[in-house]
């Protein structure tokens, strides 16, 4: 029944003009054909019949009568039904108009209706008014390209050729439409033909996508971040069917295997996915599809090592359970998440919890955790060095480990985390022993968990060695002292042996040149004063070779005469000259000369180590090296094959005296040592001296 505008006249269903043309014919017809039947009838009756004229036509009347009042009877009896009936359909034609126009008024979802020759808005319910923000009246006097944007024209125009060349066809178009208001919203036409009022129009009925769409693509949105975090995890989705044990699986489980993923989803076993990394691990996936696909309640929260495609070890954590799908089919969902790196992180952890305790356990310092001032965990070490058994000293105070005048102190740095009189450093402690034996430790101070707790974690570094080193070494300090002054000592007896040297062998020979050069004044015989003379040069020559000897032992005139090139070699080959050992002399012309001070000293050096050899080493080849250190420097280096020495045993006083000698001008001096391996001495001294020189001594 076609839609009609309110206050116009209803048009005929053309079936029932069609049923009420043939009633009405057959009704005309059925009279005629009655009413000469009648006349042909009656009249031959009535002539046969009375044979008197007036008779006759007084008889012809009061048939005639007769006839139109049962005509009319006949006709009212015939044409009452059709005319019922015909009420009866204009009735029912009016409720269905006023049904149609009831739905199509109160239908929630937009409607209209166009001509599609002039696109004329022809009707539209109030929810398209509503819908698309226009008054009806404003509305009908737009034509429907109204509700598209000017940029999706085109689109409505070519959909507008395809429908007029199939008018009779529905048409559905996704599309947005444009509000009065300027907005748009995503719509859902739906379109076919009607007849409206003599006009070859289209029903039109618009359905609001916008929301739908907007949760689609939250829906969408929703996904691609359950997507990326599952990415981010390595993590994905699968389900099985346990009747047929085929599985469906994301994209992220095949990546995580190291498959290409499908095109297509595809339903297939599972354990064509999988690769056991070992046999065992094959078994336990076997029984664990068996159980899913058997078991009714199903759950499986599982670890399991595979093989990638790549070759790669994996760690997967599988989890799965029994549920319904979307469609409330039995399946098994479950998860697949590779847990490679946390296994490794967590087996790396363990390893080096393990490496920690190991450390702590062999570390030789106390380590000692405190909570209320009572130990809760403390080392072995700790425990032996504070006299306790590996599990007696958990639970004592801290009052039992310091020394009662100490406990303050203690208990200060603990609070404070650090030393107050040094901070950055651990602080010396007096602590006592479970026999009450005190004994000196450093302590530094930390925070730690241990149990749940805030901590204290306090290291105990025993300094009892320490103490008797630094005794060892003011001894050290003293003999070293004393050595020093026995050197002055030394020092002061060669020079009175110089003295003595000069007045009794130098002063008696002056003394006899100048009493035979009295005699030879006095002398008168010729030949005596020529003998007196001639005793007189023997003396003179003797008094200046012990001058000379005397004058070398103090300084080689060749070391500042020549340098130090020269002296070396000339002190090397006076020592060695009758000597069995074999020398070896490399001396290298230095690209400058050294101060006086370091001349002297690498001078001295080398005849105090060369003079070793000779006394000690029983060599039987020495090397003498001097050479330039890239200007920056000289490099002397003696080197023996002779007997050796302890370096850590006692050391005379020639050694400390090279050292010192280096030492003083900037320098540094290396022995190296060894019983039945020779010596080396190994010597680096500057150009100039960093120091004021040290006084040249005799040895």
């Amino acid at each position: 029944m076609p839609v009609q505008p309110t206050g116009t006249d209803p048009v005929p269903d053309p079936q029932m003009a069609k049923a009420l043309s043939r009633d009405r014919r057959r009704v005309v017809l059925s009279y005629l054909a009655l009413a000469l039947a009648w006349m042909i009838a009656t009249d031959g009756a009535m002539a046969s019949l009375v044979p008197d004229p007036q008779q006759l036509a007084f008889w012809q009347t009061v048939k005639d009568a007769f006839f139109a009042f049962a005509s009319a009877g006949l006709l009212y009896l015939l044409l009452r039904p059709l005319a019922e009936h015909v009420l009866h359909t204009h009735a029912r034609l009016q409720g269905s108009e006023l049904r149609l126009r009831q739905l199509f008024e109160g239908n929630p979802g937009p409607i209209l209706v166009y001509d599609l020759g002039s696109l004329a808005i022809l009707d539209a319910n109030p929810a398209a008014c509503q819908a698309f923000g226009w008054e009806r009246d404003e509305l009908l006097e737009q034509t429907i390209d109204v509700l598209w944007s000017p940029g999706d024209r085109q689109v409505l125009q070519a959909k507008l050729e395809d429908i007029r060349e199939a008018p009779d066809q529905i048409c559905i178009l996704r599309t947005p439409l444009q509000l009065r208001d300027g907005s748009r919203r995503q719509m859902e036409l739906r379109s076919n033909a009607i007849d409206y009022d003599g006009h070859t129009a289209r029903l039109l009925i618009a359905i609001d996508r916008t929301a739908e769409d907007l949760a689609q693509l939250r829906r969408d949105q929703a996904l691609a971040r359950v997507d990326e975090a599952h990415e981010l995890a390595r993590i994905g989705a699968w389900e099985l069917d346990p009747a047929s044990g085929l599985g469906r699986y994301s994209n992220q489980v095949y990546r995580l295997l190291g498959r290409r993923v499908p095109e297509a989803r595809r339903w297939h076993r599972f354990d064509e996915l999988l690769v056991p990394a070992d046999p065992a691990t094959a078994t336990q996936t076997e029984q664990l599809l068996a159980e899913l696909c058997a078991g009714p309640a199903a759950q499986v929260d599982v670890l399991l090592p595979l093989l990638s495609m790549e070759g790669r070890a994996l760690m997967v954590h599988l989890r799965a359970a029994r549920g319904l799908d979307e469609v409330g089919r039995e399946r098994v969902l479950g998860t697949l998440q590779d847990v490679t790196e946390r296994e490794q992180s967590r087996r790396l952890l363990r390893e080096r919890e393990e490496q920690f305790r190991e450390l702590v356990r062999v570390l030789p310092d106390g380590v000692v955790i405190l909570s209320d001032e009572h130990v809760l965990y403390a080392n072995a070490w700790a425990a032996a060095l504070f006299g306790y058994g590996s599990h007696t000293l958990l639970g004592e105070p801290l009052a039992a480990l310091v020394a009662p005048s100490e406990l303050d102190r203690v208990r200060l740095q603990l609070h404070a985390g650090q030393p107050q009189h040094s901070p950055g450093h651990n602080s010396v402690m007096v602590m006592q022993r479970a026999d009450g034996r005190p004994f000196h430790a450093g302590l530094a101070v930390g925070e730690v968990r241990y149990g749940g707790r805030d901590c204290k974690l306090l290291i105990v570094r025993d300094l009892s060695e320490s103490e008797r080193t630094r005794s060892a070494l003011e001894t050290s300090n003293r003999e070293l002292q004393a050595m020093a002054g026995r050197l002055f000592s030394l020092q002061e007896d060669e020079r009175r042996a110089i003295s003595r040297d000069l007045h009794d062998d130098i002063g008696q020979a002056i003394t006899a040149i100048k009493l035979s050069a009295c005699a030879a004044q006095d002398e008168q015989d010729e030949q005596r004063r020529g003998e007196d003379l001639a005793q007189i040069v023997s003396l003179a020559d003797t008094t200046v070779a012990k001058l000379r000897d005397i004058s070398t032992l103090l300084r080689p005139p060749q070391l500042d005469a020549l340098g130090l090139e020269a002296a070396l070699s000339w002190q090397a080959r006076v020592l060695f000259r009758s000597s069995p050992v074999e020398l070896l002399a490399e001396i290298d012309t230095l690209p400058t000369r050294p101060d006086n001070c370091i001349e002297q000293a690498c001078f001295r050096i080398a005849q105090e180590s060369l003079t070793n050899v000779l006394r000690h080493a029983r060599a039987s080849q020495v090397q003498l090296q001097l050479r330039d250190v890239d200007q920056h420097g000289l490099h002397l280096q003696i080197r023996d094959d002779g007997e050796g020495f302890d370096p850590d045993g006692p050391r005379g006083l020639g050694l400390i005296v090279m050292r010192e000698r280096a030492q003083s001008v900037g320098g540094h001096v290396r022995i190296e040592s060894a019983h039945g391996a020779g010596t080396l001495v190994d010597v680096h001294l500057p150009y100039q001296a960093a120091t004021a020189p040290a006084t040249e001594s005799p040895e």
